[in-house]
């Protein structure tokens, strides 16, 4: 999968399980760029770190069923067969190559000319275009409610996952979308429910472009509509364990002012998407602030007062467990444009797995990320930037 043309840096195996309970993979939405959490799953697989719960949302739910429901030694290989086979022309046509030369107006031609194929044609595997198209459809039938039909990503689900095996606990598998009608949003969870593919497809049915997933009669949207990030789901998991965990992101919630009205579009994507990934974190460390210093503090509580039932109530909140946070997060070229989250051709695919690949080999070349964190908080939050030569921790 990654470009032979640019060896892949070194990743080097990891022998001894890290001293963490849990090892979780969180997987943002971001249609055709969630092939950067395929390489992001392929520099895991080779250090040795296999997680024991992966959540997802939209395009991060398909990946976290992929990995979840194979056996270790077939998951990037299921991985990479999704993309491959979703990345093939749609009219099967040569897809065009990246151009030689570092014009940004002509890459970014060369990327829209790309998404208009995919608008008009689909992804081969995953969606196509209704026809005829809704409009022409009565009100209220299922057809005048969305673009697109993804009969091709049940059967492509149904081949490549095997559901029994992740319905099997081996490894905790969650997907978030939103309840149409209440607006709710809701975890599909391997742990509280029988996940089949229409779990995942629901997770990922994005309106107007796809149409909402029937289950046991309620309809349901893409999560990332109420939010895009996982995190949450393991911020407020119970009981909570000591975490190593990998967030990998597909919008960049900092970016540079726009300078024209496509510049615009891509930035308040950017911003939208995100979902104030930075901010949910902060207040994440600030919750584990306050718990790991209410645990001590109840330490201290005289006898009698441990028993009152105010405390009970606070000491149900406290514990000293401890998290690594690993923020992978996609840096869009300049050239990708708005189009960049259903611009599926197979070179632009190559290029986001081989970011994955890098950032997450950059990632744990830092001694820190495997190791328990040591800051009275018990928290560590690594953000190593693609492009960028420095650890930002915050």
């Amino acid at each position: 999968m990654p470009d032979q043309e640019n060896p892949r840096p070194a990743i080097a195996r990891v022998n001894q399980r890290p001293p963490f309970d849990r090892i979780a993979l969180l997987l943002q939405g971001g249609g055709a760029l969630g092939a950067y959490q395929g390489g992001v799953y392929h520099a895991l697989a080779e250090a040795n770190l296999h997680p024991d719960w992966v959540s997802g949302i939209s395009i991060g739910a398909i990946n976290a069923a992929l990995i979840a429901g194979n056996p270790p030694e077939k998951r990037v290989e299921r991985l990479r067969e999704f993309w491959e086979v979703v990345s093939a022309p749609p009219f099967g046509m040569p897809t065009l190559m990246a151009l030689t030369i570092g014009d940004e107006f002509l890459r970014r031609a060369v990327n829209q000319m790309r998404a208009l194929g995919i608008m008009l044609g689909g992804a081969p595997g995953f969606f196509t275009p209704r026809v005829p198209p809704p409009f022409l459809h009565a009100a209220g039938s299922a057809g005048a409610l969305s673009f697109y039909e993804v009969t091709a990503l049940k059967a492509t689900l149904e081949r490549l996952v095997d559901f029994d095996r992740l319905n099997a606990g081996e490894m905790r598998f969650t997907v978030g979308a939103v309840n149409v009608r209440s607006g709710n949003f809701v975890d599909f969870d391997n742990t509280t429910h029988r996940i089949r593919p229409e779990h995942v497809i629901a997770s990922g049915s994005l309106p107007p472009g796809f149409p909402a997933a029937e289950i046991d009669g309620e309809h349901y949207w893409d999560g990332g509509i109420v939010s895009n990030s996982p995190l949450r789901t393991v911020a407020e998991s119970r009981p909570r364990r000591d975490t190593l965990a990998f967030q990998v992101d597909l919008w960049d919630a900092r970016g540079a002012l726009p300078r024209d009205l496509l510049e615009s579009d891509v930035r308040q994507k950017d911003i939208r998407f995100s979902s104030r990934t930075r901010a949910h974190t902060d207040a994440f460390r600030k919750q584990q602030v306050l718990r790991r210093r209410v645990a001590r503090l109840l330490k201290r509580l005289p006898e009698e007062l441990r028993n009152d039932p105010d405390v009970a109530i606070i000491a149900a909140e406290a514990d000293e467990t401890v998290y690594n946070l690993i923020h992978l997060i996609y840096h869009a070229r300049p050239h990708e444009g708005a189009s960049k989250d259903y611009e599926f051709s197979r070179r632009t695919m190559v290029e986001h797995w081989n970011a994955g690949y890098e950032d997450t080999a950059l990632s744990l070349a830092e001694p820190k990320v495997l190791q328990r964190p040591d800051s009275e908080d018990g928290m560590f939050i690594c953000d190593l930037g693609r492009r960028r030569n420095e650890e930002v921790e915050r």
